[in-house]
């Protein structure tokens, strides 16, 4: 097959980079003469597809061999603006057009959060690249970018769709700006979070396959505002995930690294 090996994984990489860009472009208004669809969604449901398609690169990379340092830089930098840019820029764009005085009152706050954000992106995927990819083979050391990224564009839509932007006085209105923080610093913190991986329980197995076949599903009709209850099935699968993912890795810490030190 010779070098035409890697089309097929740098393809998908191809594909998650312009999937960040065109969110960015559609939440900042860039796109907006060409129709009159909900940037904000829109924007959003760019991030969810990138996450989707994520994994892809890397599968196809193996199916081939084609794995290559080219090819790691290449999805670090693709992730970079998918799950660190794109979701910085959604939440910021949305207070911006959404909530104009609100945002004119908490400028301040919502420039450091997108700086802290954005660059907590950068330095964890800095960090995977040259400590982490062979360390840890069954948990990730931080919040993955890629969960970071679909809970924030998730929230934002979220919150969006229920009217929160309306009420500039609602105390909720920071809820969007403090999970873009929070997220930021999960992705450099040093906790631990189970992968999805087979595990030696069956049960388990059919339970983990049918809840990501249902979040496929639900990531992919993203864009549709018809479907009740959708973004609070990806809320709090999420959130769960997170909450018992981290709890497990805080309990699980000095065996995790004993195992990562014997592995090497």
């Amino acid at each position: 097959m010779g070098k035409s090996r890697f089309i097929l994984p740098n393809a998908f990489t191809s594909m998650n980079f312009l999937l960040g860009v065109f969110a960015i472009c559609w939440v900042t208004g860039a796109f907006s003469s060409f129709t009159s669809s909900d940037p904000i969604r829109t924007g959003a449901y760019f991030i969810i597809l990138s996450v989707l398609l994520d994994k892809l690169d890397g599968f196809a990379a193996r199916l081939v061999n084609a794995s290559s340092e080219f090819g790691a830089q290449f999805d670090s930098l693709a992730d970079l603006i998918a799950f660190g840019l794109a979701p910085a820029f959604t939440v910021f764009f949305t207070y911006k057009t959404q909530s104009p005085e609100w945002f004119q009152a908490n400028g301040v706050l919502l420039i450091v959060a997108f700086a802290i954000y954005v660059l907590c992106a950068a330095m964890r995927l800095a960090k995977y690249n040259a400590c982490d990819c062979d360390t840890y083979h069954h948990h990730f050391s931080g919040l993955p970018s890629t969960f970071a990224g679909a809970i924030n564009a998730i929230l934002i839509v979220y919150l969006k769709q229920n009217g929160l932007f309306q009420t500039p006085e609602n105390p909720m209105m920071v809820l969007p700006v403090l999970v873009l923080l929070v997220t930021g610093l999960l992705m450099v913190s040093p906790l631990f979070l189970p992968k999805l991986q087979p595990r030696k329980n069956q049960l388990l197995n059919i339970g983990q396959a049918i809840l990501i076949v249902l979040t496929y599903i639900c990531g992919f009709m993203f864009i549709s505002d018809k479907i009740p209850f959708m973004l609070e099935y990806l809320l709090a699968l999420c959130s769960t995930y997170l909450i018992v993912g981290f709890t497990f890795g805080l309990v699980q810490r000095k065996k995790i690294i004993e195992e990562a030190k014997e592995g090497k």
